[in-house]
């Protein structure tokens, strides 16, 4: 790679590009970088524990790192754990926020970088950063397409480095022939350290607290097995006579001790050999330790246990649910800071010189809807007036805009309705006139009206079970149209008053302001729409009589 001159960085300061297509950090044969032959785990005591501990919290933390490793091959529950903290924040899709001002070459160039599958792959590694208090990935930069960008991500030990002596908190290179190891360059390490707590990073990881329930939890299980192993036999007894000498008794002894391995043995005669069954389970007590350690281990990981144990109603669960979304939130927040300081900015200040504003990838959890309540209030309140955006409810919804030229779901067509009839005194039909296009019914004497009436004084109307007509299901079906506006109907009569309750400061006032208002009501057009529907209900009465 070919070093560009004055690449700075976005506090504007210069950066050294000389390393950066360099792998620094890699594994060695021995020293400092080499893990060949760690090992922790194996035979340790409550007070070897306590002085891996203790000597991780003054520098010393490679012993420390290595039974964290450990703890995940050997510890089931808490490895299980472990894994579903980290993927659930893998599992979260990664999006880029880009400010206004951001030119759009930037914008594009910052796409293309977190699009990379080698930096999912990064983010991911630095997960492990949760468990053991910080997390190394060191990227390979070159030039390509004429940008500077890594080129490969490579996950490092945590072993290979180290914390300065003084405060703990600087992260340095392990090196041989150096205590202190070597300062970071800049632009060549993304070191994520997550604050699940506070204090030195190399306490705030879980796995120092989970140390001591992965210690008792390997007693217990050993104890246990141990224990199973003599349950799972029957209590042998062996009886001799009483004048059996001692190589009889001996000989007996031998034969009971075989029956645990070889099941089969010889006695001399007049010995007997009684085989005593256990009845209950005598190791509840292992499985109650066991069960408790896990719980709490569950606590200490996933902040609940509904979702990662037994659980006891559908309520609780959602509940610990809550508190699972508000860790990976947390989770995801702290990796995103990380990206963007660590490596987005850097990205953009190494190509495009230091900016006022940065691209910033972000990492949101969704809520979990309940999509039933969401469509049936907005089933009841759109009707109302309610405006909702069809964008925001696709994404609760987790559905897609529709592309053009797509195959779309579209309500049923209404169908039509049947044609109301009048028979006259003859016995023949013709259809009636529409109801709504008057304000006259069936009963009214007026030359317009007279001769819809037969000769036996009925005009009947939606009766004719030939026809199939149904008078209650026309009412209902024009009470449904006309509320379809009510809104326009009721606003004459509601605005005065709702302007009067918005201007009033007192009661007092709003008595002056009622009265003022009253004569600007109109209720016009809603007697005018009750008198019309009155005479429409009116003669599809008279049409049943």
């Amino acid at each position: 790679m070919t070093p560009r001159k004055a690449i700075l960085g976005p506090d504007g300061e210069p950066i050294d590009t000389s390393l950066l297509s360099q792998e620094m950090a890699t594994a060695t044969f021995g020293g400092a970088r080499s893990v060949l032959a760690d090992a922790v785990a194996s035979g340790l005591t409550p007070e070897g524990l306590a002085a891996v501990l203790k000597r991780a919290t003054i520098g010393e933390i490679r012993a420390y790192l290595t039974l964290a490793e450990e703890m995940e091959e050997r510890y089931l529950h808490y490895s299980s754990q472990v894994q579903t903290r980290r993927l659930a924040i893998e599992g979260t899709e990664i999006s880029l926020q880009v400010p206004d001002g951001v030119p759009a070459k930037i914008a594009d160039a910052v796409h293309e970088l977190i699009a990379d599958p080698g930096f999912l792959d990064a983010m991911g590694a630095l997960t492990d950063g949760i468990a053991k208090g910080f997390a190394v990935v060191e990227p390979i930069w070159e030039y390509e397409a004429g940008l500077l960008r890594p080129v490969a991500y490579r996950w490092r030990d945590p072993r290979f480095f180290q914390f300065d002596r003084l405060s703990m908190t600087e992260l340095r290179l392990a090196v041989d022939g150096n205590l202190d190891g070597l300062p970071l360059p800049k632009a060549k390490f993304i070191t994520h350290a997550p604050r699940a707590k506070t204090g030195i990073p190399i306490r705030r990881g879980f796995a120092r607290a989970a140390a001591w329930a992965f210690l008792i939890q390997q007693f217990t299980l050993k104890d246990w097995a141990a224990f199973c192993e003599v349950f799972g036999m029957p209590l042998r007894l062996g009886k001799y006579h009483s004048g059996a000498s001692e190589a009889d008794k001996k000989t007996l002894l031998r034969a009971v001790a075989g029956f645990s391995s070889d099941a089969a043995a010889i006695i001399p005669q007049g010995m007997e050999i009684e085989f005593i069954e256990r009845k209950a389970l005598e190791g509840s007590s292992f499985e109650k330790l066991v069960d408790y350690l896990d719980r709490n281990i569950s606590k200490l990981v996933v902040g609940q246990t509904m979702t990662a144990d037994k659980g006891a109603s559908l309520a609780q669960a959602k509940v610990h649910n809550q508190v699972r979304l508000d860790i990976q939130r947390a989770d995801c927040g702290q990796l995103a800071h990380t990206a963007n300081s660590q490596l987005v900015r850097l990205f953009v200040s190494m190509n495009f010189g230091p900016q006022e504003a940065y691209p910033s990838i972000e990492m949101p959890v969704a809520e979990p809807e309940d999509t039933a309540a969401l469509a049936a209030a907005v089933e009841k309140l759109v009707p109302l007036g309610l405006k909702v955006s069809q964008k925001e409810l696709r994404g609760k919804l987790g559905l897609s805009e529709p592309a053009a030229g797509e195959d779309l779901l579209t309500p049923p067509a209404a169908a039509p309705a049947a044609p109301i009839e009048v028979r006259t005194g003859a016995g023949s039909r013709q259809p009636a006139r529409p109801a709504i296009a008057s304000a006259h019914h069936g009963g009214c004497a007026c030359p317009s009206c007279r001769p819809a009436r037969t000769e036996a004084g009925t005009s009947a109307l939606a009766a004719d079970p030939r026809t199939g007509v149904d008078v209650e299901a026309e009412l209902d079906q024009l009470l449904e149209e006309q509320l379809a506006d009510w809104e326009e109907l009721a606003d004459p009569l509601l605005a005065p008053l709702r302007q009067a309750l918005a201007r009033a400061h007192s009661f007092n006032e709003l008595q002056a302001l009622l009265a003022e208002a009253s004569g600007r009501i109109d209720g016009s057009k809603l007697a005018e729409r009750l008198a019309r529907l009155t005479a429409i209900a009116r003669g599809l009465g008279d049409a049943t009589d």
